[in-house]
């Protein structure tokens, strides 16, 4: 084997360390497939330490005895890219970047041609081995496109901003407690986050009317009449992340007919929300 070859293979071989401890997340796989969903990007822009425009230089096939884990009608490669820019995190970044990828092969057994095109990468940076990414799934990289790029800096905005949602990991309580009047009452379903920070729910209801819901992030009152539109961060806080059934337990309403409303008044959420569509996963 030639010198050169040899260090191609070490290169290749330290990459490869960084993909085998990835943790299974949304895939995406650049350009070929499916498109990837508002929920598929909030996925990778949200669990991703960086996220880096950059322009691929040089990619080369990783023999797939090399390749462990690789999804079938996959190849893995090892990548170098001219690095464009940073859209999130703090990682300091050179002029080029190197990392693996698995990508979809063709019929051929041949990967896009993504030399001197530009991909977003989903990413970490790797300890003590500057220059080097670790994508947060095998396959986190998506092509560039005017469209992908704006709704990928949305999303990005929205985790950034000072009131954006927390993170969702399921239901604390929930209860439902009638008012004065024949079809009044209220549910109240109160949310598990992971910075424990308050979330809640409140469907309301008045007379013989619809009931009307709303979502609180934080200790002030919900915005009643005006749940979270698809789409948007709270809604994928929301309509990702909540069980299809409350915890047994959680519905701590005071009788049958209450413990049956509040139970009820939850469905009714989910169904407003829709599902939460993963194309990639």
């Amino acid at each position: 084997m030639s010198v050169k070859s040899k260090r191609l293979w070490a290169a290749l071989g330290g990459a490869m360390l960084a993909v085998s401890a990835v943790p299974a997340l949304a895939q995406i796989a650049a350009p070929a497939g499916p498109e990837p969903t508002f929920a598929d990007i909030a996925d990778l822009a949200d669990s991703a330490g960086l996220v880096v425009l950059v322009e691929v230089t040089k990619m080369v096939r990783v023999e797939d005895s090399r390749a462990p884990g690789r999804q079938q009608g996959y190849g893995r490669f090892y990548v170098e890219a001219k690095t464009l820019a940073l859209l999130t995190g703090s990682a300091p970044l050179g002029e080029s970047v190197k990392y693996l990828v698995d990508l979809s092969l063709d019929a051929r057994g041949k990967p896009p041609k993504l030399k001197k095109q530009s991909v977003f990468l989903f990413a970490r940076a790797v300890p003590g081995r500057p220059g080097e990414l670790q994508l947060v799934t095998p396959t986190a990289q998506w092509q560039r496109t005017a469209a992908g790029e704006a709704r990928l800096r949305a999303i990005l905005k929205s985790l950034v901003s000072p009131d954006a949602p927390a993170k969702v990991t399921g239901v604390r309580e929930l209860f439902y407690a009638p008012g004065n009047l024949a079809g009044q009452g209220e549910t109240q379903i109160f949310l598990k986050t992971e910075d424990g920070s308050a979330a809640s729910i409140t469907v309301q209801h008045e007379g013989s009317g619809p009931p009307v819901w709303g979502v609180s992030f934080s200790e002030l009152v919900a915005d009643l009449g005006h749940p979270p539109q698809p789409e948007t961060l709270a809604w994928y806080r929301l309509a990702c992340f909540l069980p299809n059934m409350p915890p047994p337990g959680a519905n701590v309403s005071e009788g049958f007919a209450e413990k049956r409303q509040a139970e009820a008044d939850y469905r009714m959420v989910l169904g407003e929300l829709g599902v939460c569509r993963r194309n990639l996963s």
